[in-house]
């Protein structure tokens, strides 16, 4: 077992590969002493909310991915919302207190204290290839307009969005809806950045693109926001991450129900292949058909089974195994419930509950994985704790002379 740290002792010792230490199996190699795999960060039991952190407003929380890796980075939550009640019963369960709701109809609570941040991951199948990508026809396509109304009601002295890649092409009449989600921002006091960050450059088990948005308040006096490094991809492969899971785990016996149809197709399939590697004369006529015609068809890669030396594809809601790799490397199976959870960085005492094994599945696929959202809550505590550069426009409005115990003078011009 992995012994528990405190979380100095933790990010201390983040990215320290050279000190992996491998014993050699039969059939693959496992870590024997691993400093860093990416869940240990959050420890081996439930994580205590911080009495004197900084604080969080979780929007669109989902089952708590991004909510997790902000607490063990210190933050306390201090309101959280979701519509979904399965995800709502698994954030209960396993971080606390959330409002179960339509944000469309509730009230956002009045504040006791300051709010430090605020994050809001608003759903992104309007806008995803793996979902309907149906925009603003989608009823969910607006709701990024109540995330700035959040913004505008808390003034959190960080905001940040989470979503996918297919965000930056939509438009909004005849403008892209990330120039007006940036520009909301602006005209509220934030400067504001943005990235399209690869997970698995962030000590998370998968290939996960997603599209990051940081805006830090203007008038703040705060550091500049930076987006955490990119780290080494050791201890990610699929083998590394879930072929030492105990079968007595939370979630481990949770599958999926497949129809035969695809429990034969996917049983065919080599280890490290897609249903291209079946000979022709055993796929359906379907199939058949679309491998008479790829390239109308876009050369599709159905049925991808990943071997056990390589990272995981991006593991999504709707969990197809036709359109997304969710085979198990050696078994004729699909990945269970606490696989996808370690493929998403989800430690093993979080538990996920809900009304059946499918929306178990919706509620990891739609999460933030938590450690990514730790990298990026790390660097979040840096803006709050640093202060931003001194421009020469302040040091003439201070009106004092200049001392050298005073900070930098930056020109802007």
């Amino acid at each position: 077992m992995l012994q528990a740290t405190t979380k100095a002792q933790t990010i201390k010792r983040l990215d320290r590969s050279s000190e992996l230490d491998f014993l050699s199996t039969d059939q693959f190699n496992f870590p024997k002493k691993v400093i860093d795999r990416p869940w240990s960060v959050f420890g081996e039991c439930r994580l205590r909310e911080r009495k004197n952190g900084y604080t969080h407003v979780s929007l669109f929380s989902g089952c708590g991915g991004l909510d997790l890796g902000f607490r063990a980075a210190g933050f306390r939550t201090v309101w959280a919302n979701d519509i979904d009640p399965d995800a709502c019963e698994t954030f209960r369960d396993n971080l606390g207190e959330i409002e179960e709701g339509d944000i469309r109809g509730i009230s956002f609570p009045k504040l006791d204290t300051n709010l430090d941040v605020l994050s809001a991951g608003f759903p992104c199948q309007p806008f995803s290839n793996a979902g309907s990508r149906r925009g603003f026809s989608d009823t969910r396509g607006d709701l990024f307009t109540y995330a700035i109304k959040a913004v505008q009601v808390f003034k959190p002295k960080v905001v940040l969005f989470e979503n996918v890649r297919g965000l930056l092409s939509m438009k909004l009449s005849k403008k892209l809806l990330i120039e007006e989600i940036l520009s909301r921002l602006h005209r509220e006091g934030y400067d504001c950045q943005l990235k399209l960050i690869d997970s698995s450059n962030h000590r998370v088990a998968q290939k996960r693109l997603r599209l990051l948005i940081v805006g830090v308040q203007r008038d703040a006096d705060l550091a500049p926001f930076r987006f955490p490094q990119e780290k080494g991809k050791f201890s990610l492969s699929i083998g590394e991450t879930i072929l030492d899971i105990a079968s007595t785990a939370a979630n481990q016996n949770e599958f999926i129900q497949l129809n035969p149809q695809a429990i034969l197709i996917g049983s065919m399939v080599p280890e490290g292949g897609s249903w291209k590697d079946i000979p022709y004369e055993k796929l359906p006529k379907r199939l058949q058909y679309i491998s008479d015609n790829m390239a109308r068809y876009r050369w599709p890669k159905f049925y991808r089974k990943f071997h056990r030396n390589e990272i995981a594809g991006t593991i999504t809601a709707a969990f197809k195994p036709e359109n997304a790799g969710v085979w198990h490397p050696i078994e004729e199976r699909v990945f269970s419930v606490r696989e996808i959870a370690r493929i998403q960085s989800f430690p093993d005492w979080f538990v996920f509950g809900g009304r059946n094994i499918k929306s178990k599945y919706q509620q990891i696929g739609n999460a933030v994985p938590p450690r990514l959202a730790f990298e990026i809550a790390l660097e979040v505590v840096n803006a709050l704790e640093g202060h931003k550069p001194m421009t020469l426009r302040d040091f003439l409005k201070r009106g004092k002379p200049l001392r050298p115990s005073d900070k930098a003078i930056h020109y802007t011009p």
